[in-house]
């Protein structure tokens, strides 16, 4: 029996996932505090049955391994975390959840990223892949990982002893497939070989200063003027020291500095990303932005009060498919979405996924799939207006549930059937 008719004889009802996809949408939970949404999902596995079920992995990591006879092991792999960010999306099962960060600050929560349909997909794809299972030989392992969006959650479960036969023995997969909602055409599915997500350095820099009455700067060490000076200085190391043809982002999205309008303050922290695909290219980023700090605060006198303090905030490797790899799941995608399966662009964003595959020398795959209605991307289409549909991490994300959620689950079940073995 293909794939095709496996998938169309066992995909369960949806509308349940669909329910728990809204539930947890409504009840977002921020990195490192998915206790919620872990016990959704760690729930889910226990009541399908014969998935032998780990809990608190590296924080709320959760894993369900469903071992079916002599063959390959594959592992399927889902993000739960949600963003700090204030829904604006007016659906009727929008988050209105503010709760307290790991800073101690008060900030609203929201699924901007799709984590909420990641998880409610891998739940049905499990169920499906384990009704299946007559048709199919190895291990299948489901697992729903913490802390994305900081990009620690993959390290945290691996040096927690993911796959350590001492500690939480998780067999060693002979591949790690990952896939992620995008604002594409919902029923697309997108993929391809080589880079596809670039590493990530993000860092919080505090720039120091000596504090006094505005009137009497020249008394004080401004770090708000320094602080200006290095935003505007980072900008020329993309446009004037890197080659046109090698992709790289160097980005400042947050200032942080003083109190009111009369008095110099004592520091400003800059929150800021530095994206490329290539690692020589990388770390020739992270050292001119270190250079360009330490002069502007050497030529404002910031140097002689104190150091700038760099904290690393974020920080992952790229996302590297695997070409053969992507060649075999292309044509089985090809296969059952026929002209919905379009080469992926490489996109700018950054993920830990692929830690889950190195750590333990595995190749891997991640690939999109689309998450807007058919109308609405096509309307867009034809206004030259695609850049207008909101996007992952727009607080106007919304992607609509189905077909998303069908595509989702039939891509899950698709990949996991073309590298599981055949009964």
């Amino acid at each position: 029996m293909d794939a095709s008719a496996i998938i169309d004889q066992y995909r369960p009802d949806l509308k349940p996932f669909e329910a728990i996809y809204r539930d947890i949408h409504q009840n977002p939970e921020l990195s490192k505090q998915e206790a919620r949404t872990a016990s959704i999902a760690a729930s889910h596995l226990k009541a399908i049955g014969g998935f032998q079920v780990t809990e608190r992995i590296g924080g709320y990591g959760v894993v369900g391994v469903l071992p079916n006879g002599p063959g390959p092991t594959v592992l399927l792999r889902a993000d739960m975390d949600a963003l700090p960010h204030l829904e604006q999306t007016n659906l009727e099962y929008a988050s209105t959840k503010v709760v307290t960060d790991s800073e101690g600050k008060s900030t609203p929560v929201m699924h901007a990223c799709g984590h909420d349909m990641h998880t409610a997909t891998l739940m049905a794809a499990a169920t499906l892949l384990h009704a299946a299972k007559a048709l199919w030989s190895g291990t299948l392992i489901c697992l729903f990982q913490p802390n994305e969006e900081t990009a620690g959650g993959a390290r945290a479960m691996v040096e927690d002893g993911l796959y350590d036969p001492t500690r939480h023995a998780i067999p060693i997969p002979n591949i790690v497939l990952g896939q992620h909602v995008r604002a594409i055409k919902a029923g697309v599915v997108a993929l391809s070989g080589g880079p596809i997500l670039t590493a990530v350095d993000s860092y919080e820099i505090r720039i120091f200063g000596r504090s006094g009455h505005i009137s009497r700067a020249d008394l004080c060490v401004d770090p708000v003027v320094t602080a200006a000076h290095i935003i505007v200085r980072l900008q020329t190391i993309v446009t004037k020291e890197t080659r046109p043809e090698d992709f790289a982002v160097i980005a400042c999205a947050s200032v942080h500095g003083g109190t009111t309008a009369n008095i110099i303050p004592d520091f400003v922290d800059l929150k800021l990303s530095i994206r490329s695909y290539r690692p020589e290219v990388h770390a020739r980023l992270v050292a001119a932005v270190k250079r360009v700090v330490h002069a502007e605060c050497e030529a404002s006198g910031s140097l002689k009060v104190r150091e700038p303090r760099f904290t690393t905030i974020m920080h992952a490797p790229p996302t590297i498919n695997d070409e053969e790899s992507a060649r075999v799941l292309k044509t089985a995608l090809k296969a059952y979405f026929g002209d919905n399966t379009i080469e992926a662009d490489p996109f700018g964003a950054s993920e830990d996924f692929s830690i889950l595959a190195t750590s333990c020398g595995a190749p891997y795959m991640f690939y999109n799939y689309g998450c807007i209605e058919a109308g609405v991307w096509e309307a867009a289409e034809k206004a030259g207006k695609i850049n207008e549909i909101p996007h992952n991490h727009s607080a106007f994300f919304a992607p609509v549930v189905q077909p998303t959620m069908k595509s989702g689950v039939d891509a899950f079940a698709v990949a996991a059937l073309t590298f599981l073995g055949g009964r």
